[in-house]
């Protein structure tokens, strides 16, 4: 199991990388508004142009690969509300990195959200402290209803 949430941890970096990319890329854009977005391809061309989108985008790739990986592991309701642990620390990058105002309110839920993980985190998602469920059920591994 540590190794899974190694893996986790991996995923949510790797995703919370992307979205610095793609604020950052963004930041280079401009505003896009609907004047913009009526542009279409030039908005299009400066978009898949910008390092920074294109880099958060692939950074969103690869975080879905090791999330899939993850998903080979570990059950669903263990992992997807680990995932929640992203909003933590976009809430670090945003206030310590891009500078940005973060109000107590959303302090107070991201300490919400590390108390919840940390319940998840306890269990395997099937209920039992500790133990380890099944990732796929048994009918799916024996090739039935195929």
């Amino acid at each position: 199991m540590t190794k899974s949430l190694i893996l986790i941890l991996l995923a949510i970096v790797i995703s919370v990388g992307g979205q610095l990319s793609l604020k950052y890329g963004t930041g280079l854009l401009g505003r896009i508004d609907g004047q913009a977005v009526s542009g279409g391809w030039g908005l299009l061309q400066r978009v898949v142009s910008n390092p920074y989108i294109v880099a958060g985008i692939g950074l969103y790739g690869l975080g879905a690969a090791v999330w899939i990986v993850v998903l080979s592991r570990v059950p669903l309701s263990f992992a997807y509300p680990m995932l929640g642990l992203s909003y933590v620390l976009v809430l670090l990058v945003s206030r310590f990195v891009l500078n940005e105002h973060v109000s107590l309110q959303r302090w107070v839920g991201a300490l919400l959200i590390v108390t919840g993980a940390a319940l998840v985190s306890r269990t395997s998602g099937d209920g039992q402290a500790g133990s380890v469920a099944p990732a796929v059920p048994a009918a799916a591994v024996a090739g039935e209803g195929r």
